[in-house]
Formats: structure tokens, C-alpha cells, sequence
């Protein structure tokens, strides 16, 4: 599993920071931010492009905003494209504010989110 360091400590910054009780799970080929047992956020680094990308669980309507960006592009499992998440490109998130920016979306998006089933 490749992700950076660096991304995963500045996502961990900002959510205690906002007081956000979290816990990491390794998937995505890269970490995943689950609060309240929901996948929240994460990152992971592109076998493809080598891209540092920090992919987002966010509320529909903000999806629809947020790929008609040139920083975001659906996230896909195979050909099937993911509802409700996005990968963003490491220039959309170099700033603290657009970092910030992106994991408020999926904190907005949290409390209607569905939990996963467990297994």
C-alpha cells in the first residue's frame, strides 16, 4: 500500500483540530479516515500517475460541484464509478485551506452518510 506520510499527518492535524474522534483503516491501496465507523476520507498514492491523491466521501450535490473541477475526477472501482466519492489531485489540496476545505465536505456529508456493513 502506498500513500505519504505527509498527507496522512496533515488530514490527521486538521481533523483533531476540529476535535473529530477518528481511526485509520488500510484500504484504497492507501489509508482510509473512518469517523464514526463510516469511511470519512482518506489517501493513497496513483500506481498510474505516482500522484499523491486524497479521495473524499462527500454529499451528492457537492459531488456534482466537485467534478466539474480540473483537480477531481470520479473515483472508480474497476469500471464502476463510486457514488458519493472523488479523488483530488495533490495540487487541489497543497494549501492548509483547501485541505481543510475538502474534509469539512465530507464531515457535512457524514451525518446522512450510511455506515458500511459489518462483516
Amino acid at each position: 500500500m502506498a500513500y505519504s506520510e505527509e498527507t496522512l499527518e496533515r488530514i490527521r492535524r486538521v481533523l483533531l483540530s476540529k476535535e473529530v474522534d477518528f481511526e485509520e483503516k488500510k484500504m484504497f491501496m492507501g489509508v482510509c479516515i473512518m469517523v464514526d465507523d463510516k469511511m470519512c476520507c482518506g489517501t493513497h498514492i496513483s500506481k498510474n500517475s505516482q500522484e499523491d491523491l486524497l479521495f473524499c466521501r462527500i454529499s451528492d450535490e457537492d459531488y456534482l460541484k466537485a467534478v466539474e473541477r480540473d483537480d477531481v475526477f470520479p473515483m472508480k472501482m474497476g469500471e464502476r464509478v463510486m457514488k458519493n466519492y472523488i479523488y483530488v489531485m495533490e495540487h487541489g489540496f497543497e494549501h492548509s485551506k483547501d485541505l481543510d476545505y475538502w474534509i469539512q465536505q465530507c464531515l457535512n456529508y457524514k451525518p446522512t452518510a450510511k455506515s458500511s456493513k459489518k462483516k
